[in-house]
């Protein structure tokens, strides 16, 4: 795995939510530390509720992680354009983020419960 990423399976049950609603919980949750970046929880795609989830155009290169795609967030009274990122193609040594999500925090609401 690359030095400048870390990645670990958390130990507790994390819960996303956006406007309102809760998105997912996970008890498999991954946390991603990147340098001096703050830490992201990365939820499997399974735990969280997809149908609230839009894929948009927009893409974004990481020269550690690889190309991530983005979705909106549909809550009642807004969309929440871009709020979340997956990387389909992660890199070598960045595997296991594949098939999980990761919400922007100021768009959403990510707890450890």
């Amino acid at each position: 795995m690359s030095e400048h990423v870390k990645i670990h399976k958390t130990n507790t049950k994390w819960v996303v939510r956006a406007g309102g609603a809760v998105l997912g919980e996970s008890t498999k949750a991954l946390e991603l530390a990147e340098g001096d970046y703050k830490p992201v929880i990365y939820f499997p795609r399974a735990d969280i509720a997809m149908a609230f989830l839009d894929p948009t155009t927009k893409s974004t290169h990481c020269p550690h992680k690889g190309d991530a795609n983005y979705f909106s967030i549909q809550t009642k009274s807004a969309v929440l354009e871009n709020a979340v990122w997956s990387y389909e193609n992660p890199l070598e040594g960045v595997e296991k983020i594949k098939g999980f999500l990761a919400f922007d925090p100021s768009l959403v609401t990510i707890e450890e419960l």
